[in-house]
């Protein structure tokens, strides 16, 4: 099995796989106010009603924040902002966010995360907190973090007992509250070890859909970077093992390969709890949404092509 697929030409040539285009159903692509402003307009690229994650890096201003969804909507796309909690000072911070989304820009969905820092800004240290706060009781679906490959910032030991409890709660909480919820993952770059962790999900009693992340067509230098900069686990390894080879430093990656391998085992397994999959635009939103459009037939023509 192909870890990476790296190809010397761009954007991947389409291919006929009815079982990549099951997968791709519902695809969701990651945003921040920055790189969305890049974009002339969203329908030209994606399908009416897709799932745009805003990405809130520390330091963004919320009114950015925001005016990125209001549009998004505007545009007939389905905003989901990312709620940091480590970068969120108290309730009333907070309780501005949930307000000004909704009010500005009807957001009906949000990412909630513990965030990237080490040290929280002010009362909150994780996701769960921000849930009990009752401020998203009202909203109809909140997606959680999930880590394939583990997450030493959660679990110190390199296992998954505290990832698991947390996972438990987020799910009872969802189904308290009547909230639809899905844990939405890191990206990783091998298919066997995502297949296992996601059975592994199930024998644990979590039964929570899973939005698999997927690094979007990138250069190998730029790849290694986020996956640094994301504590990537086994994948960075590889990464760092064909970066000794010089002559592939500069030749792009695809995802091809995983997606096709992930599609294979979802038509074999129906029950697989990837139902969807996340895409990070790491080489560019325009890169990703050039490989979308060609690999996934009509689950990823967008709007204005409809």
């Amino acid at each position: 099995m192909s870890l990476l697929n790296f190809r010397r030409s761009a954007p991947a040539a389409p291919v006929q796989n009815g079982a990549v285009e099951a997968l791709m159903q519902g695809f969701s692509l990651e945003v921040m106010p920055r790189t969305a402003e890049k974009v002339a307009d969203f329908r030209a690229i994606l399908p009416e009603g897709t799932r745009v994650y805003i990405a809130h890096i520390e330091g963004t201003p919320i009114a950015d924040m925001v005016a990125t969804a209001a549009r998004l909507r505007a545009e007939g796309m389905e905003p989901m902002p990312h709620f940091p909690a480590r970068i969120i000072a108290d309730r009333a911070e907070l309780g501005d966010w949930v307000a000004r989304y909704q009010g500005e820009a009807d957001v009906r969905e949000a990412l909630m995360l513990g965030g990237g820092v080490t040290t929280p800004a002010g009362i909150y240290d994780n996701s769960m907190q921000l849930m009990e706060t009752g401020l998203f009781d009202g909203f109809r679906r909140l997606h959680v973090a999930g880590h394939p490959e583990g997450n030493r910032d959660i679990d110190p030991d390199g296992g998954a007992r505290v990832i698991l409890e947390a996972l438990r709660w987020k799910e009872e909480f969802a189904r308290a509250k009547g909230i639809d919820m899905a844990i939405v993952t890191q990206f990783a770059f091998e298919s066997a070890p995502i297949i296992d962790w996601a059975a592994g999900l199930r024998r644990e009693g979590i039964d929570l859909p899973v939005h698999l992340g997927v690094a979007g067509p990138a250069k190998l230098q730029t790849l290694i970077k986020f996956a640094i900069a994301c504590g990537v686990g086994p994948s960075l390894r590889v990464l760092q093992k064909r970066a000794k080879d010089v002559t592939k430093l500069l030749l792009p990656f695809e995802p091809t390969d995983l997606v096709a391998d992930l599609a294979a085992h979802k038509a074999a397994h129906p029950e697989f709890a990837v139902e969807a999959l996340h895409f990070f635009p790491l080489g560019g939103i325009k890169a990703n949404t050039d490989w979308t459009i060609a690999q996934g037939g009509a689950a990823a023509r967008p709007a204005s092509h409809a």
